[in-house]
């Protein structure tokens, strides 16, 4: 077995950790109890799962490293490898917070290089992630069994969203016993960064009016106020509170944002026999707000890439 592939699940299934540890980390905390005569207890259970939901929603509009990097190319971006976070400085990161972060980090710089089949970088961003896992105790989680089918069915769609989800299962139950609840969520936003820290990196100013990527980052402006939400899960934890201060600062740059509806409008279709109805919201990123996102994603970037 090449124990090189024991990092693909991770790449794979790295959100699918953060789910884990967020639907997880809700199990045994209760609401406090309402004053008498106001509403009535919600038994434990029932407040489980809505923890669980409202997780669950967090973490499902939130972008993987890989639907970052392809809607990046999507967008008509080059590669460009001198944005990815330096292999050699893998040794600098000793602490469980610069681990996370920066195994996000490098979950990403790999989906980046491989949506683009730069394959001479492949190996080495492997082993890079292979090590943040390690360091972190997360590769305990993944099966052999698991990584010889994907060997064998590496090709295979299908098969490999299969392997993704017994992933899932495998990492909750060791999430579970050794309650590493905050540190996926910091490899979330480790790789969350890191996608709007490439993609802001790859505007071309020459050409920002109409450019794809900037409407592509324009619109994760929602996404900013879930990933501050995931994250406000675990505020017990130090460093998730010193991130969450500068991403509260990124999120108002954000917020800065213009949103506009385009009236809705309702149309027969004869080649369909229905009626269709078209109207969408846009985003209308202003070049100063533009800039100001770029600086504010490399300054929390370059905290801990370094």
């Amino acid at each position: 077995m090449n124990s090189k592939l024991k990092i693909l699940p991770l790449i794979l299934g790295v959100t699918a950790l953060a789910f884990c540890l967020a639907a997880t980390s809700c199990k045994g905390k209760t609401r406090g109890e309402a004053n008498k005569g106001q509403e009535e207890a919600v038994s434990p259970d029932e407040q489980t799962m809505e923890q669980i939901k409202s997780a669950e929603k967090v973490f499902n509009a939130l972008p993987t490293p890989l639907e970052v990097a392809q809607l990046i190319k999507e967008a008509g971006a080059k590669f460009d490898a001198t944005l990815l976070n330096p292999v050699e400085n893998k040794s600098n990161y000793t602490s469980s917070k610069s681990m996370a972060l920066n195994l996000g980090t490098y979950v990403c710089d790999l989906s980046f290089a491989s949506m683009y089949d730069e394959t001479s970088l492949l190996v080495n961003y492997m082993e890079a992630a292979e090590d943040m896992a390690t360091g972190l105790g997360i590769l305990d989680a993944i099966d052999e069994t698991t990584i010889e089918r994907l060997e064998q069915n590496i090709n295979n769609r299908d098969v490999i969203m299969e392997i993704v989800s017994e992933t899932f299962l495998n990492s909750q139950a060791y999430l579970e016993d050794d309650e590493q609840h905050a540190v996926a969520a910091t490899i979330i936003a480790g790789g969350f960064i890191e996608g709007l820290y490439i993609s802001t990196s790859l505007v071309d100013m020459k050409n920002y009016k109409g450019n794809k990527l900037v409407g592509t980052i324009a619109d994760q402006k929602m996404s900013v106020d879930d990933m501050i939400r995931l994250l406000e899960t675990y505020t017990d934890n130090t460093a998730i509170r010193e991130l969450l201060g500068p991403i509260h600062e990124l999120k108002a740059i954000f917020d800065r944002i213009e949103r506009s509806t385009t009236p809705s409008t309702a149309q027969y279709n004869e080649k369909i026999g229905m009626t269709e109805i078209t109207g969408a919201a846009k985003s209308e990123m202003k070049q100063e707000v533009f800039l100001a996102i770029k600086d504010k994603v490399a300054e929390i970037r370059n905290s801990y890439v370094k």
